[in-house]
């Protein structure tokens, strides 16, 4: 074959540089996938900006962002600058020959791989630990905000006479800068040694001297600056003292200086702060003495002084000087810590009032009878029973729902007076939608739809123990004023939706269809720009926001729609209360949110663990209404901001309440205008505002201990109380309970918020607590408490259920109840206590719950006043046998009459009248519920003796059935036909419901 000039395979083929058109493609294609993914990594931040300008509080965003970006760099910069130097350093101050040795010659093999990268591997480190240094600055922007804009409290310190802002905004942030220092010089020595060791330096088996002369003055230099900030530690430590935690006998959460803190372990930090600045400064010499032995005698005469003066001389000063005499050692110190603490937590203006606790034996009965009417509202419609009833007489639809714990507020009536009203929102349950898809999830159920809201002391006229709605039905129609009924915002509400687009909205349902609305509110982010639609389809994880047809003009995504969401990421440096509640204002649904300012920086104050202390029966069944915290453990708390979420619209706004706060003070310097003053609360919203539980949770855990001011009585511990379990929900604690009342030293009834308190170990009542918790009042947030007499057995919340539970004429007449319910379920609601007469009436409601509903109406009121107790269907009936102005009634009502004891206060209807009673001179009706009484105490006996024995349960099941078939029998004749109740059952459908199952269950 001729030669092509192809050598022996063929031709050679040059492969030549791309075209210029490739080039730029590929060029383009780069610069594309960079731009991806930064957008990408990004898009969190865009979307986070477009939602905080879309509520107006970006400022909120943009400080909070340039300050974490400014202590990334700077901090992250210093370490990266630290470190880099140090590794430059050392490799400057290598020797120029290494020895000849093995060890030197196993390190050449290792310098010659690294000598090409030399400047990349200390640009690679210096960045490594640079950005890890940033990420955890970046993380400290609180502390950082709160020392540079730190207002001062006014008040000082008992020990060292600082101004508190310097143990609540300085020091954190020093010990930050100490910690820093710390990490940087610790780094820097672990690099420069390595680096020294590589490059001979160092030496370990070689012969000769161990280290250069350089090697030595800058390791020195290194160990110097750490002892340096070792001293400084310990000068920081002294004023630490003040703001410590231990553990001391008198309380498991002790803050501040004891005697051997101040005797012992103040000097002891001096000293070693002196040792320390000594030790440092011999380090600093070796640089002209090129040797070790002086810095590291020093040094381990610093640590043996840390071990003896620091450790060993305070366990002998607290062995041998305070445990002989612990109590009279530390009577000043509690003395301070009781004052700081009350002080910190707004105990200091509480009031203390002995109160016996009993009824004098020759009380006027009548006159405590007519007290007892405007003593107290009492609220017989518990919010934590009766939301199923809201469920099942209000939700209308499943796409509907109630919070599992209703609210109490307080509404004017018709002629005027205020009344405590449980109110509840008719939200959108996403779980009860029909059927699930994108569309229906995110575009077409969207919203909730007006107010529920009934009377807490009365039930319903027309169905007996329903509640007696004053706004109710969809749409709402009752006694409020006209409001927007939509609620686009709501505790329920926890994912986004897309509105006011082409995709129309279901607003409700009519007997003619569904009717469909556009939203017309300027809430959310517009989705109008292609590029802010692709971020939210990275966001939420949702392609289909990115193309759908059913996102146009005018599409807005709503998202962060829960209250305590909204405020918490418009004031992060807020503390969150746990309960938001709603209140018609001014024509629309507001929620109320309360926040506090918190430290953990106040000196002698004991700290409590927010988490423990608010958790009760309520929050602990319910996830929604635990308490929010940025830090868990603080000694200082405020209720310094009063938070407003409309439920149409989600604008946010900050009301400014403590105007003393020098917390608040200090975040409205770093945050300014995002908080308005409290003079821009509208005389509606007031009318609304109350005491925060969460705070009163707080407060009267720490009144537990701190109400005894005395440090002598304080350590002892013989007058420390505790928060008493619920006695209707075991395990948890008893919640605090609002109710209009008024205390001994009161002339009329306040909105209040009660709680008691027992002896700790025993079970009767220590005291009783009340806040005023009417904000239009002047002594709004001031503490009464009632203390009880200790050498008194006045039962407490336990004993007067268990009191309840053990009398058997009150147990036969709920066991009459239940029979009668067909196996229904009785349900305790909660148990309000109220200071009369120099004695405590208790007053429990009693639910009836159906058998196989969840409908739980109220059927009797338990009272109890000294010694006597009494269950009646009405409040007004049961005070007036308590206190021995009627004859208890022979069987509770059977639930066929419907509304309350019209002779009663409007105030405590309850569960309605005794239309139930048998007609007068009927004896019938009277012997048959009392064999079917005594048939059925025969069927658990039977069960008791020998669960086996069936033959004898099932005689009297059957003497059970036909005793309440006769009495059905006999009340329909002689009591006039009653073919149906208001519950819409038949009577004989009640009676055929005999209850086997469920008493074979309670006799096993």
């Amino acid at each position: 074959m001729p030669d092509r000039g192809g050598g022996p395979t063929g031709p050679r083929i040059r492969v030549g540089r791309p075209s210029r058109r490739a080039r730029t493609l590929l060029m383009t294609l780069g610069v594309l996938a960079v731009l991806a993914m930064l957008f990408v990594m990004f898009a969190g931040y865009w979307t986070d900006w477009l939602w905080y300008r879309s509520v107006h509080y970006s400022s909120v965003f943009t400080t909070t962002l340039w300050t974490k970006i400014g202590l990334f760099f700077v901090f992250g910069f210093l370490m990266a600058l630290a470190v880099g130097i140090n590794i430059w350093l050392a490799h400057r101050l290598r020797p120029p020959l290494s020895a000849m040795s093995l060890e030197q010659q196993s390190l050449d093999r290792y310098r010659m791989g690294i000598a090409p990268y030399k400047k990349w591997v200390l640009l690679a480190v210096t960045v490594l630990v640079g950005l890890i240094a940033g990420a955890s600055a970046s993380g400290q922007w609180r502390t950082w905000l709160l020392w540079v804009n730190g207002v001062p409290f006014h008040q000082q310190d008992p020990q060292f006479h600082k101004d508190v802002s310097f143990y609540a905004f300085d020091l954190p942030w020093y010990r930050f800068l100490l910690s820093f220092g710390f990490a940087a010089t610790v780094l820097s020595l672990v690099a420069a040694a390595l680096v020294h060791y590589l490059y001979g330096g160092l030496r370990v088996t070689s012969p000769g001297a161990r280290a250069t002369g350089a090697a030595t003055g800058h390791l020195s230099v290194l160990l110097g600056v750490f002892v340096a900030l070792k001293a400084v530690a310990y000068w920081l430590d002294r004023y630490g003292l003040a703001v410590k935690s231990s553990d001391f006998k008198a309380t498991s959460s002790w803050t501040g200086l004891r005697y051997v803190d101040a005797h012992a372990y103040l000097p002891a930090k001096t000293i070693l702060f002196c040792i320390a600045v000594i030790c440092a400064v011999l380090f600093f010499a070796t640089l002209w003495r090129r040797t070790w032995q002086l810095p590291v005698i020093g040094f381990g005469l610093m640590v043996l002084s840390a071990i003896l003066i620091g450790g060993l001389y305070p366990a002998i000063v607290q062995k041998f000087q305070v445990q002989p005499n612990e109590q009279a050692k530390e009577a000043p110190y509690i003395e301070k810590n009781i004052e700081a603490t009350r002080k910190a937590y707004g105990l200091d203006d509480s009031e203390v009032t002995d109160y016996k606790g009993e009824a004098p034996k020759d009380a006027d009965r009548k006159k405590l009878r007519a007290e007892a009417e405007t003593t107290a509202s009492l609220r017989l419609l518990d919010p934590n029973v009766v939301s199923p009833t809201f469920q099942q007489l209000q939700k209308v639809k499943d796409y509907y729902g109630f919070p599992a714990t209703l609210d109490v507020d307080r509404y004017k009536t018709q002629d005027g007076k205020e009344q405590d009203t449980v109110i509840g929102l008719r939200e959108l349950n996403s779980h009860g939608i029909p059927e699930h898809n994108w569309i229906n999830d995110h575009f077409k159920y969207t919203h909730g739809y007006g107010v529920v809201a009934a009377k807490g002391t009365t039930t319903s006229k027309t169905r007996r123990g329903a509640p007696d709605f004053i706004e109710e039905d969809l749409p709402a129609k009752g006694q409020l004023p006209p409001y927007e009924q939509r609620i686009y915002y709501g505790e329920k509400t926890t994912q986004y939706s897309i509105v006011g687009g082409p995709q129309k909205e279901l607003d409700r349902s009519t007997d003619k269809g569904e009717k469909t609305y556009r939203y017309q509110g300027d809430s959310g982010v517009k989705l109008s720009n292609p590029i802010t639609r692709a971020a939210y389809a990275l966001t939420f994880s949702e392609p289909q926001i990115l193309y759908s047809g059913a996102i146009g003009d005018g599409s807005r995504i709503l998202y962060n729609r829960t209250p305590k969401e909204r405020v918490e990421a418009v004031a992060p440096w807020l503390t969150i209360d746990g309960d938001a509640y709603p209140a018609v204002v001014d024509g629309r649904i507001k929620w109320i949110i309360d926040a506090y300012t918190t430290t953990d920086g106040y000196p002698y104050a004991s700290r409590t663990t927010l988490g423990d202390t608010t958790a009760d029966s309520l929050n602990d069944s319910d996830g929604e209404r635990s308490v929010v915290a940025q830090q868990n453990k603080v000694n200082y708390i405020r209720n310094s901001v009063k938070a407003t979420v409309d439920a149409y619209d989600g604008k946010v706004t900050l009301y400014e309440w403590d105007t003393k706060d020098p917390v608040l003070k200090t975040w409205k310097k770093a945050f300014p205008g995002t908080v308005k003053p409290k003079s821009a609360i509208s005389d509606s919203l007031m009318e609304h505002l109350r005491y925060p539980q969460d705070l009163f949770k707080v407060q009267r855990e720490l009144l537990t201990r701190y109400h005894v001011t005395n440090p002598v009585t304080f350590y002892s511990g013989s007058e420390v109380w505790q928060v008493p379990d619920d006695p209707t929900n075991k395990g948890n604690s008893v919640p605090p309970y609002y109710l209009s009342m008024k205390m001994p030293d009161q002339k009329e009834q306040t909105f209040s918020l009660t709680t008691t308190l027992t002896p700790k170990g025993r079970d009767n009542l220590g005291a009783f607590v009340a806040v005023d918790a009417d904000s239009e009042s002047d002594s709004y947030g001031k503490i009464r408490i009632l203390k009880l007499p200790s050498d008194t057995g006045v039962p407490g919340p336990q004993l007067v259920q268990a009191n309840f539970n053990s009398d058997d004429k009150i147990a036969n007449r709920l066991n009459t109840l239940k029979l009668k319910g067909g196996d229904s379920e009785i349900e305790y609601g909660n148990l309000l206590t109220v200071p009369l007469g120099e004695g405590l009436l208790y007053v429990e409601p009693v639910y009836l719950r159906g058998a196989g509903t969840d409908l739980p109406l109220l059927r009797q009121v338990l009272v109890s006043y000294g010694n006597k107790a009494a269950l009646e269907s009405s409040l007004s009936k049961a005070l007036d046998v308590v206190f021995g102005q009627s004859a208890p009634s022979d069987t509770p009502g059977d639930g066929q009459d419907g509304g309350q004891d019209n002779g009663g206060q409007d105030n405590g209807g309850g569960g309605g009248g005794d239309t139930a009673k048998p007609p007068a001179g009927d004896s019938t009706v009277e012997q048959a519920l009392k064999d079917a009484e005594k048939a059925y105490e025969d069927a658990q006996d039977a069960l008791k003796k020998d669960p086996q024995d069936w033959e004898a349960y099932g005689k009297a099941q059957q003497a059970l059935k036909d005793a309440l078939d006769r009495a059905a029998k006999a009340q329909e004749s002689g009591g006039g036909k009653k073919g149906q109740s208001q519950d819409g059952e038949q009577p004989d459908q009640k009676q055929d419901q005999a209850p086997d199952d469920k008493a074979r269950r309670e006799g096993s």
